[in-house]
């Protein structure tokens, strides 16, 4: 499969996308004593999951992210807004980066580089190995399955204190394992991997906070790997509240270079 890469866009640009669109299995337990039901079924893990899927109309805060690539790293506090199924806005300090995206698009300039990004998720599909919409990550952030549990028969297992859920019928192109906190049905690690392509993302949420009657992660930890090739994303959650009036201020200013998408096989 060809690889697409943003040739121009700066590191906190990237920083800011592998965050929000990026996908030890162990996860610490912030809301109480594990309470493990050793004869559970799969169908009923699955079921209590999408029963304590988070019901609300928007959620605003803080977010630390932390990003390495193996060779530097990079730290920065963004403000995060997000609609439910319908938006995800966020925000470095002074509005130096921007990014908006929807179930249709794509979108983020940067001030530092004086560049932007507008475009939908075809690209982005294509560069992770595998269909992305706007659902999986906003699933992703809010420590729900990035694919629809429903769609596939699993077994389950008890691993590390938490229920890992593995497809009875392997998937042709990629491998995945899900985790699944037993105190609370969310999810504890994603993992999705190609193999052969020595492709693996890993998505860890090493602990949960309660916030009046939702549970939302407290910290994800992510991991992608493409080969040699290794980045991590620490997403921090602070500050957070929900069903806040909110707005998504966002335009592209003017006189900003578009980043292109290139094919290296070219």
């Amino acid at each position: 499969m060809k690889k697409i890469f943003f040739r121009s866009a700066s590191r906190l640009s990237s920083l800011l996308i592998l965050a929000v669109l990026a996908f030890s299995c162990k996860s610490k337990q912030a809301l109480g004593d594990t309470n493990v039901k050793p004869g559970i079924t799969a169908k009923s893990v699955i079921r209590n999951h999408y029963q304590n899927a988070l019901d609300f109309k928007t959620l605003s805060g803080k977010m630390r992210i932390d990003y390495s690539d193996g060779e530097s790293s990079q730290g920065v506090s963004v403000t995060l807004r997000m609609e439910k199924d319908k938006a995800i806005w966020i925000s470095a300090p002074f509005g130096m980066v921007k990014a908006y995206i929807t179930p249709g698009r794509v979108s983020f300039y940067n001030k530092l580089q004086n560049e932007y990004f507008d475009g939908d998720f075809a690209y982005l599909s294509e560069f992770l190995g595998t269909e992305l919409d706007f659902e999986q990550v906003q699933n992703l952030l809010l420590g729900e399955a990035i694919f629809d549990l429903n769609n596939a028969k699993y077994d389950v297992e008890l691993v590390n204190k938490s229920y890992q859920l593995k497809p009875k019928k392997p998937m042709e192109l990629f491998k995945v394992l899900f985790m699944v906190d037993p105190t609370n049905f969310k999810m504890a690690s994603q993992q999705l991997s190609q193999p052969l392509k020595k492709r693996l993302l890993q998505i860890n949420y090493n602990s949960y906070q309660s916030i009046n009657k939702w549970v939302l992660p407290n910290d994800i930890a992510i991991a992608a790997i493409d080969g040699n090739e290794r980045n991590t994303v620490d997403i921090e959650y602070r500050n957070m509240e929900f069903n806040q009036p909110l707005n998504f201020p966002y335009n592209i200013p003017k006189g900003f270079k578009e980043i292109v998408l290139e094919d290296e096989a070219k």
